[in-house]
């Protein structure tokens, strides 16, 4: 598996970092891009919204829309890497799950967790 992963690594990588994924508002008046981690890349706002001066309204909306995005940047990367890491094991490593981790590696390892 180690080998398997080393091998494919450079170009999974490459196109993991590319990943880009945008989001558009349930009302379609915010659209977010965000990058593979989800980091923000772009936010538009269409001119419309400037009509009703709600800012919590426009920041919830920007919120859950960039975290749309976000998921489903990290759904397209879990995707990328399904040929050589198991989608459960990606998704523990990218939440930050380190006893879901190491239980795993254990398990592979022939230990118990």
């Amino acid at each position: 598996m180690f080998k398997r992963i080393q091998d494919a690594s450079a170009e999974l990588h490459t196109q993991a970092k590319a990943v880009q994924v945008t989001e558009t508002s349930r009302d379609g008046q915010v659209s977010v891009t965000v990058g593979a981690r989800g980091e923000l890349i772009r936010l538009d706002l269409d001119p419309r919204i400037y009509r009703r001066p709600d800012a919590r309204y426009l920041a919830d909306t920007i919120a859950e829309t960039a975290h749309r995005a976000a998921v489903r940047a990290q759904e397209r990367v879990t995707e990328i890497f399904e040929p050589v890491i198991p989608p459960e094991e990606f998704k523990a490593h990218l939440e930050g799950d380190l006893e879901a981790v190491m239980a795993r590696f254990a398990e592979r390892m022939g230990g118990t967790s």
